[in-house]
């Protein structure tokens, strides 16, 4: 079975995921913090951008996977695998290299949000109808 989408997908996940995770490695040697975040707030922030995209990504590439192992069009993957991988990238680019850019981090929020909303509404829908094939 064919799982293109996924695999590019979760490889892009996986690549946003590092950039992420260098900036709290770099942040730490900056700071000499090697545990917890020693109150430094850009610190903190990375951390927690790192921490939100391994909270969230997971699920949304879990959830396309089922789908397309379900068969589920190929287009429709695609545009929610993009939708999932931008609200990823701005809402972890908010936390972790900005100050704190509320309309980044909500839009990733929302594109988040919305892309594992579509997903789990097909993966309910799709073992009783055969129409998004």
């Amino acid at each position: 079975m064919d799982i293109t989408v996924t695999a590019i997908t979760a490889g892009t996940i996986s690549l946003i995921f590092l950039v992420l995770s260098f900036r709290v490695i770099g942040i730490r040697k900056q700071t000499n913090v090697s545990l917890g975040d020693g109150g430094n707030e850009p610190l903190q922030r990375a951390i927690r951008g790192q921490a939100n995209f391994a909270e969230y990504a997971p699920i949304g590439v879990i959830l396309l996977l089922v789908a397309e192992l379900q068969s589920v069009n190929t287009y429709l993957l695609i545009a929610v695998a993009g939708t999932l991988i931008t609200g990823r990238m701005c809402h972890g680019y908010a936390f972790a290299f900005t100050a704190g850019s509320v309309t980044l981090r909500r839009g990733g929020t929302f594109l988040t949000f919305s892309a594992i909303i579509s997903l789990a509404v097909v993966n309910l829908v799709m073992p009783f109808a055969g129409w998004l094939t």
